[in-house]
C-alpha cells in the first residue's frame, strides 16, 4: 500500500480531458436512390476524413465542409467515436439528396455485423462496414425518437430504416 488512496473522478476532471493526437471527422455520406442505400461523397464510396482543428466544434466543421463541397445535408448526425488513425475519429452520417451528389461514385451498402468488444473494452479492430451499420442503426433509432430527424428524412428513409432497428442478440 502506498498510502495514497485513489480519488473518484470529479466533474472538473472530466472537463480537463484532452486528446493527444489529431481529432478527425469520418464523414459517411449516404443516399437512398432507386436501387437502395449507397455510400458516396468526395472520396467516392470511401469515408471522407477531415482533421478538426483544435478548439473547433466538430459538428460545425463537418456541416461547413459538407455544405461547401456537396450542398445542404438532409440530416447530419454524429453517431460514434473511436481511437484510430493516430488519434480520435468522430463518425458522422450525412444523408444527402441523391440529386446533390449525382455525379459522385457510389457503392451499395450491405448489412454488416457490428464490431464487438468486451463489456468495458473497445473492439480490437473496426472496419468501415460495421461503422456504416452502426450509423444506420443510429439513424433508425433517431427516426423513431427525434422529431427533427423524423421530419427531415423522406418517407422512403423511414421504410428502409425499419430493417436497421436494434436487435438484441442479433449476433447469435
Amino acid at each position: 500500500m502506498t498510502g495514497v488512496e485513489p480519488q473518484p473522478a470529479t466533474l472538473a476532471d472530466a472537463r480537463a480531458f484532452t486528446v493527444d493526437g489529431p481529432v478527425q471527422a469520418e464523414i459517411l455520406t449516404v443516399v437512398l436512390d432507386a436501387d437502395g442505400l449507397a455510400l458516396t461523397g468526395p472520396c467516392g464510396a470511401e469515408p471522407w476524413y477531415v482533421e478538426v482543428p483544435q478548439g473547433e466544434d466538430p459538428m460545425v466543421v463537418v456541416a461547413r465542409l459538407v455544405r461547401a463541397n456537396l450542398g445542404e445535408p438532409v440530416v447530419l448526425h454524429s453517431t460514434s467515436w473511436r481511437t484510430s488513425r493516430g488519434g480520435v475519429v468522430l463518425t458522422f452520417v450525412v444523408v444527402m439528396d441523391p440529386a446533390a451528389v449525382a455525379g459522385l461514385a457510389r457503392a451499395r451498402i450491405g448489412r454488416a455485423a457490428l464490431a464487438r468488444g468486451g463489456a468495458s473494452t473497445a473492439p480490437p479492430r473496426v472496419d468501415t462496414g460495421p461503422v456504416v451499420e452502426h450509423g444506420l442503426r443510429h439513424l433508425a433509432w433517431l427516426v423513431r425518437d427525434d422529431p427533427a430527424v423524423a421530419e427531415a428524412l423522406p418517407a422512403g428513409w423511414h421504410q428502409v430504416l425499419t430493417g436497421y432497428l436494434p436487435e438484441p442478440f442479433r449476433h447469435l
